[in-house]
């Protein structure tokens, strides 16, 4: 049996690391620079970034045009190839780090992603999501390699909007559950090959460490503060559990998320919140124990995460309309069938069913 884990070249997190770390770890691998900024980023922070390394190397600044496109991707690397850069930098959000890997696996330069969110756990991840000009999704893209440094500063982090933390947190809540079935079924992984225990233990750390310290951070986050425990939500949100997912292996959470996004009404719902109806739904369909399934709705109930389809926008959804999620959920390819067992469109619709009634019910308690 050949088994497979890929990580990010380098992993540097704090509050500061902007100032303090950024580019000390670019001159490591080069000392010209494409730094891809998404508008936001450059507004607010463009003077901080420009004081981390003014004098430090040479760097042409570039904004984001909005989409991860093909287009988007050429037009970047025509610029890098340009200025003469040797190494590619994104700054921003998902969409400006995805084309930032993507550029620099074209030109096979290194790669610096700094994350200024904590939603998702694709920064330290090789995937790339590529859409059109007009923002549909079009095709995944595995570059080469992972990032070669994925660089968290953790006070930009905190000043963020709280949902985006708990969008993250509700992203790796499902890391655990989905490794766990990929270990026993001996599914692939994002490489396509079976995930060591090194990944299996990440992703079960994890899971204990947001129910260790989920709500301090939420609480911290939303006094726009960093303490201990929002350095270590921030870091299962984006190592864990991006170690966890693509080393370890995708199963039925993020199925019934893909599901969910065929229904229009889920649409102003992120990532992370469907992600999280997507593990309640999962813990019914895999038939976990009563406690560790009440252990997470009350998680989910103390951070405002989704438990029922009203919170992610499907209040009085019919089954004819809900099967189409579960549809899509098992479509041939989908990280459905990492389940250790086959799983039927109406097993899916099911589990959706017991997870919304099971969230009403403990939202109506909570009330009383």
């Amino acid at each position: 049996m050949i088994t497979t884990a890929i990580f990010p070249g380098r992993y540097v997190q704090g509050a500061g690391a902007i100032e303090h770390s950024l580019a000390d770890e670019i001159l490591r691998l080069g000392s010209n620079a494409l730094i891809l900024q998404d508008p936001i980023v450059n507004q607010k922070m463009g003077d901080q970034i420009n004081n981390a390394l003014v004098g430090k190397l040479h760097y042409h600044v570039e904004i984001f045009n909005s989409e991860c496109s093909d287009e988007e991707i050429s037009r970047v690397s025509q610029l890098a190839e340009n200025c003469g850069a040797e190494i590619i930098v994104g700054i921003g959000g998902g969409k400006t780090l995805d084309t930032a890997k993507a550029t620099g696996a074209a030109l096979k330069r290194p790669i610096v992603i700094v994350p200024t969110l904590a939603s998702t756990d694709a920064p330290c991840s090789s995937l790339v999501v590529i859409y059109t000009p007009e923002g549909q999704f079009k095709r995944y893209l595995m570059i080469p390699r992972n990032p070669d440094v994925v660089l968290v500063d953790t006070a930009v982090i905190a000043q963020a909007p709280v949902r985006f933390l708990l969008s993250g947190i509700g992203d790796a809540l499902a890391t655990w559950f989905e490794a766990e079935d990929c270990r026993i079924k001996l599914a692939g992984n994002m490489t396509g090959r079976q995930g060591p225990m090194t990944a299996f233990s990440l992703a079960r750390l994890c899971f204990d460490t947001l129910l260790k310290y989920g709500v301090q951070a939420k609480n911290a986050c939303e006094q726009q503060k960093v303490t201990p425990a929002l350095e270590h939500v921030i870091e299962a949100n984006t190592l864990l559990s991006g170690l966890g997912f693509e080393s370890g292996g995708l199963a039925a959470a993020h199925a019934i998320h893909n599901g969910l996004t065929v229904l229009p009404q889920t649409h102003r719902y992120w990532h992370g919140e469907k992600v999280t109806f997507g593990t309640l739904a999962m813990l019914m369909l895999t038939d976990r124990d009563p406690e560790l399934i009440a252990t997470v709705y009350h998680f989910c109930l103390e951070l405002g995460l989704p438990t029922t389809l009203e919170d992610i926008g499907l209040q009085d959804v019919s089954d004819e309309i809900l099967f189409k999620a579960a549809e899509a959920a098992c479509l041939p390819g989908e990280t459905m069938h990492n389940e250790p067992y086959e799983v039927t469109p109406t097993n899916v619709l099911a589990a959706m069913r017991a997870a919304d009634a099971q969230g009403r019910r403990l939202k109506a308690l909570r009330q009383s």
